[in-house]
């Protein structure tokens, strides 16, 4: 039975408390700003394009207007007559350094979200498959996506402090006159889309609850009742995770561009958090196992965890590739903006997501006795969730904020916090019960399991 460590509890609620402590410092600054920071902002942004114009030899207006047209196709999605009107743009700016706050805390919560989502999908998976090899973790899956609830409730309270106009964060709730968006309104309007919220949430915590609920029914059961009826309401959840995933992609993520839109987004998105939730397995698995629980879990379950986090690394570059490329070579404007803002304002860290995300890991988990080692695959798994953070900051930031983007003090307190409260539920969840599933028909083939 796992007790849940004294020094592990306090560190986990030490970073939700310096994690709030930033989350408040974030909100009082961004509620603060006002039009003449915005003005400072600009002047400041125009005398940066002036000293590169000079520094290049070439005419400032060139820049500032290349980099003004670029900030508004693709954060605003305004027509050019707005973008040549200077008050417009100045109240642009006021509302995404005010986004600031609420962009950092909403990246966190989505990255620690889809984490928790996609390691109770993942476990699903095993059990909707009859995999033998994986039954010794599922306490660890099982334990994990009890963040479900406590994410669940901070996604929808967010949901709703948009919805009820508290930010700008969604500009489809603030455009009027726009006819492209007037023709998406029968998907993106706040009733529906609040309530569709509501459904995937409930959903996944109902589901989340009657499947685990089976599964300790099965440890003190004389048949396989409870099991085969596990087994059946896991089919019934994949049916509405493929659904709600994708609806969920569009909503919450892609819609913070909503002139902008991609065929294979969705999967891009689960792609991203798959890898991110097979690594925070296979890190939890190694942290039990060096405490000196899980002693069923040999070389060859760390090995499987590794040939997994190599295997969606190449599936989310493949599919980052697919979408990037496409619209490099196609060159049409509408869907251009979206890379064009991104590599213009996140240059660095854009371009960095990829090597963190794909060359670190092909190169390092290519080899099969590296997938054994707790020590290379703590150091991959690390760089992989570094990676994906960033993925989801820049899939956020640049329709949120802009060119008004750090990395800070409100940026590092969501992330804490999240991280503290990810860590207490989890192991919390993973105390209540033994670690190992022994009411499992497949629990034999999996402790002798050896590859």
């Amino acid at each position: 039975m796992y007790q849940f460590s004294g020094k592990l509890k306090v560190f986990a609620i030490a970073l939700m408390v310096i994690g709030v402590f930033g989350i408040g410092y974030g909100f009082i600054t961004g509620s603060s700003k006002t039009l003449e920071d915005a003005k400072e902002t600009i002047a400041h942004q125009k005398e940066l394009a002036a000293q590169k114009a000079e520094a290049a030899k070439i005419d400032p207006r060139a820049i500032q207007y290349g980099s003004h047209k670029q900030m508004h196709e693709a954060e605003s999605h305004k027509d050019a007559a707005h973008a040549a009107n200077t008050e417009e743009h100045e109240a642009h700016v006021l509302n995404q350094l005010k986004n600031r706050p609420w962009a950092a805390f909403f990246v966190s919560l989505f990255f620690f979200f889809m984490i928790a989502l996609l390691i109770f999908a993942f476990y699903v998976i095993q059990i909707a498959a009859s995999a033998g090899w994986s039954v010794v973790l599922f306490r660890v899956m099982e334990g994990l996506s009890a963040n479900l609830v406590p994410l669940g409730l901070l996604m929808f309270l967010f949901l709703l402090a948009s919805a009820l106009g508290m930010n700008h964060f969604y500009p489809w709730m603030h455009a009027d006159g726009d006819a492209i968006l007037a023709g998406k309104s029968w998907w993106l309007n706040i009733p529906g889309w609040l309530i569709r919220g509501a459904i995937y949430i409930i959903g996944y915590i109902f589901f989340r609850y009657i499947i685990r609920k089976k599964s300790l029914e099965q440890d003190e059961a004389t048949d396989y009742k409870a099991h085969e009826k596990g087994f059946k309401y896991s089919i019934l959840f994949l049916v509405f995770f493929m659904l709600s995933e994708s609806a969920l992609s569009w909503d919450w993520i892609m819609s913070l561009d909503p002139h902008w839109f991609s065929t294979l987004f969705a999967w891009y998105i689960f792609a991203s958090a798959v890898v991110s939730a097979v690594t925070v397995i296979a890190l939890v698995t190694i942290y039990l196992k060096t405490k000196g629980f899980l002693p069923f879990v040999n070389d060859s379950h760390l090995h499987d965890l590794g040939v997994y986090m190599f295997g969606f690394s190449i599936f989310w570059t493949y599919l980052w590739f697919a979408q990037y490329m496409l619209i490099w070579y196609a060159n049409m404007p509408e869907e251009t903006t979206y890379f064009a803002q991104r590599v213009h304002d996140y240059n660095f860290i854009f371009y960095l997501m990829i090597a963190l995300n794909f060359a670190f890991p092909i190169l390092i988990l290519m080899d099969t006795a590296w997938k054994r080692k707790f020590t290379v695959v703590t150091i991959v798994g690390l760089v992989i969730l570094v990676g994906h953070y960033i993925d989801v900051f820049v899939m956020v930031m640049p329709s949120t904020v802009g060119s008004q983007w750090h990395f800070g003090i409100p940026e590092i307190g969501a992330l804490l916090f999240f991280l503290g409260l990810f860590i207490f539920c989890g192991f919390n969840a993973m105390s209540k019960q033994p670690l190992l599933a022994k009411g499992n028909p497949y629990l034999k083939e999996s402790e002798e399991y050896h590859n």
